[in-house]
């Protein structure tokens, strides 16, 4: 009886204190990465504000070649939605919310069961050996306890894939 209460307590403990370091964490987390593209804002937006464009570079799309897709809203800039369904790569969406012509793309993400969605943009900057593109995206995990688990660890998780992303992007738009 002794050992079931000693190992109650432990387990009551140790619960107690992933909450509280859970609840320590920070709400916020933001992604942010940068390639230099040797191509022009002109020809890169479009792969970027076009939703069908993502498929041709986006990893999150190669992983899963079996990815469900389905469009709604205009085919290319502010408004364009894309909704997935993925057994490796989650169920979500992604809406265009703003697409300023050649310099910026702005979406909201969400994926079922993540709580509230992220948001983040595109930049494209003209420079003189190309345009540089920066990928950012932030969020809240408020209000949902396993997102404030992970938020510490999004750019270690997400990073690598906006760096292949950008990577892909490269590749795709300096054979243009």
């Amino acid at each position: 009886m002794k050992i079931i209460k000693w190992s109650a307590g432990i387990l009551v403990t140790a619960i107690a204190l992933i909450l509280a370091i859970a609840y320590s964490l920070p709400n916020e987390y933001k992604v942010s990465r940068s390639v230099l593209i040797r191509s022009t804002p002109a020809v890169l937006f479009p792969l970027i504000a076009t939703p069908k464009e993502w498929k041709n570079w986006s990893v999150w799309n190669q992983r899963d070649p079996n990815m469900k897709m389905e469009f709604s809203g205009p085919e290319f800039g502010t408004g364009a939605a894309w909704d997935w369904k993925s057994a490796s790569q989650g169920n979500g969406g992604m809406k265009l919310t703003h697409a300023g012509p050649n310099r910026l793309v702005e979406y909201e993400l969400h994926f079922e069961g993540m709580g509230k969605p992220s948001t983040g943009n595109f930049t494209l900057v003209a420079e003189p050996n190309g345009t540089k593109v920066t990928w950012n995206m932030e969020g809240n995990s408020e209000g949902n306890f396993m997102m404030k688990l992970f938020a510490p660890f999004m750019d270690k998780m997400v990073g690598p894939d906006f760096e292949a992303g950008l990577s892909n992007l490269k590749q795709l738009a300096e054979k243009k």
